[in-house]
């Protein structure tokens, strides 16, 4: 499997007005969405938050949800997969810091307790449980991985992050999702962190039901979606 590295196609699709709920916690397409990326590739403390993502696009979005600036840097980092790998891509990070939160904390809330996390730090999705697929959208395109694996020529999808219990949780997401992949054991990356793929014959169609219908809400990152559907194209010519 390759580092998926993004897709930095000139094609430049249109910002979708995203009508977020006055409540952040609230169950909805935009929270859900927003609280995926975060879980997945964000850092919460009392009086600030940050995202990073791959996907200008993505990160524009998130920034219509909840606020905040986006800022651009070139980063190399480890391939999580395989540390003798190095990958140097574009980054976009979304902050919000406490110039843009209430004098009652982030969101509205006295503690980070009012986030969606309990008081060990791991998240509680029970809000966003309407709303699966975006939830599993966000945490996809966060420490998720697609590609096309050459050498079967099949598609692959894992998940990546240093929080076990996080991964975890993605595992009994994609259980209770209609499309239901048998899943790989959870294994240890030579980074340190943890990792699980979704079965290759299952991941043609946790894939197409991920990005379903997702032009409607404008919740998703174009170039993952641009991946994918190269990876499936790919696939179907080696049939």
């Amino acid at each position: 499997m390759s580092p998926d590295n993004g897709d930095r196609s000139d094609e430049r699709e249109p910002l979708l007005s995203v009508q977020p709920p006055a409540d952040a916690l609230a169950g909805h397409p935009t929270t859900a969405y927003f609280w995926g990326h975060v879980a997945a590739s964000g850092t919460v403390s009392d009086g600030s938050l940050e995202v990073v993502t791959s996907d200008e696009r993505s990160a524009e979005t998130l920034s219509a949800i909840a606020g905040g600036d986006v800022t651009q840097e070139t980063t190399s980092r480890e391939y999580a997969h395989d540390a003798s790998i190095t990958r140097t891509a574009e980054e976009y990070t979304l902050t919000l810091d406490a110039d843009r939160v209430s004098e009652e904390g982030l969101f509205g809330r006295s503690t980070t307790a009012g986030l969606p996390v309990d008081g060990r730090g791991n998240y509680r999705f029970g809000a966003f449980s309407s709303h699966d697929r975006e939830l599993l959208r966000g945490l996809l395109e966060g420490c998720g991985t697609v590609c096309f694996k050459s050498s079967q020529g099949t598609v692959g999808i894992s998940f990546v992050h240093d929080d076990r219990d996080l991964l975890e949780i993605v595992r009994d997401l994609l259980g209770d999702c209609p499309v239901d992949p048998p899943l790989g054991d959870l294994s240890e990356t030579s980074s340190g962190g943890y990792w699980f793929g979704v079965d290759d014959d299952a991941a043609p169609a946790l894939g197409r039901w991920l990005y379903e219908d997702c032009e409607e809400s404008g919740l998703y990152a174009p170039s993952r979606r641009r991946k994918l559907e190269r990876s499936l194209e790919q696939a179907k010519a080696l049939e």
